[in-house]
């Protein structure tokens, strides 16, 4: 399919202004000024996008792809994700994990979903692990996952600080992420560590621990959930300010709200470009109700239209920095030429009108129209 997009406002995420786009196959073929690219016989579709807004599709890298919970026995498993929740969501690529269970939940399942996702038009990948250590994979082995599995990008989501982790101690966090380090070298994927951040006394403290310990690089240590309590966020924010990633949590609560804390990361003045947000949608939250994927795109204009951050700035936090942290660009989190056709369009009041995901329109109208 061949699609031109005309007279729409790009935010690549950074602001370009207006300009004609053009999607051949899966890719974006042209980003041109407004008039520049020719609507000839060969384009098969135009759509006039006069008054609506372009932004790269969402990339949610914490999503519980065949359901969390399970924590408050049989009862509280959580169903898996659909595809149509993802993707009327705005979120074009998904990473999926396992979280606290993975006796009833497993790699297999989780795999076979991702693919699932794939066949239906989105971009998934997944983490090898859960909770525990050691690390639950497909092979037997971290290194063999991340080399032989296509759709193993790193490891995850490892708990510490947690009632619900293996309390792993400094020789077993080690060994993980010098096994997902290798694994990410020898495929060239990113071997991120994907850390669950609980509420115990320790916080993120392992993790600076395992630094002064070892000669890996910090960035593939991505700690989650660094807004579910002040305590933690304030040892979350001096461990960004040292040179860390962290990530925030949609949807939060119980913490500081996604808004508040992106507020006080940009007061600090720390590197914004180490920071991203995800929705742990599907998993358990600790009022006991499931996370949703939609308070990903909740909170990105939350903090727009409640805190006066600019549109380029809210959405990096879930597109280009993302991409970055995973090892993805300059394939997904931008519009440029040669990307992937990963679009949210939305109206002046950012309400979502269409999704492109790789260069296939998903969503028109806040309405379904791609059934695989």
């Amino acid at each position: 399919m061949i699609t031109l997009l005309k007279n729409i406002t790009c935010y690549c995420p950074r602001s370009i202004g207006k300009k004609d786009i053009l999607l051949s196959g899966e890719t974006f073929e042209t980003i041109a000024d407004c008039g520049v690219i020719a609507a000839d016989c060969a384009i098969l579709r135009v759509i006039n996008c006069e008054g609506l807004y372009a932004f790269p599709g969402l990339i949610d890298q914490h999503v519980h792809l065949i359901g969390g919970g399970g924590e408050e026995g049989y009862a509280s498993r959580i169903d898996e994700i659909s595809f149509e929740e993802i993707i009327l969501a705005g979120v074009t690529t998904v990473v999926g994990l396992l979280g606290a269970d993975s006796y009833t939940k497993n790699m297999n399942s989780l795999l076979a979903k991702v693919r699932a996702l794939e066949i239906r038009g989105l971009t998934a990948f997944l983490y090898s692990g859960s909770y525990a250590l050691p690390v639950t994979t497909l092979t037997g082995d971290i290194v063999r996952d991340l080399v032989l599995i296509d759709k193993v990008i790193g490891t995850g989501e490892i708990a510490i600080a947690d009632h619900r982790s293996s309390n792993p101690n400094a020789e077993m966090l080690l060994e993980t992420a010098t096994k997902t380090h290798l694994g990410g070298l020898l495929s060239g994927k990113a071997g991120v560590m994907h850390i669950h951040l609980g509420d115990g006394k320790r916080g993120i403290q392992p993790i600076v621990d395992l630094l002064r310990a070892s000669d890996l690089p910090v960035a593939m240590f991505i700690p989650t959930h660094a807004n579910r309590n002040p305590r933690l966020f304030e040892s979350a924010l001096d461990y960004l300010k040292n040179g860390g990633h962290i990530d925030l949590t949609a949807g939060e609560t119980a913490g500081l709200t996604v808004p508040d804390a992106v507020e006080k990361i940009i007061q600090s003045g720390a590197d914004i470009s180490r920071v991203t947000i995800s929705s742990d949608a599907n998993g358990s939250s600790p009022t006991g109700a499931a996370g949703t994927i939609d308070c990903l795109y909740a909170d990105t204009v939350a903090m727009i239209k409640n805190k006066n951050i600019s549109p380029e700035t809210a959405f990096c936090f879930v597109t280009e920095n993302v991409a970055n942290t995973l090892n993805l660009s300059p394939r997904k989190g931008v519009l440029q030429e040669g990307s992937d056709g990963d679009i949210l369009i939305t109206d002046k009041d950012l309400t979502i009108k269409k999704v492109f995901s790789k260069g296939v329109l998903c969503v028109d109208n806040q309405r379904i129209i791609k059934n695989n």
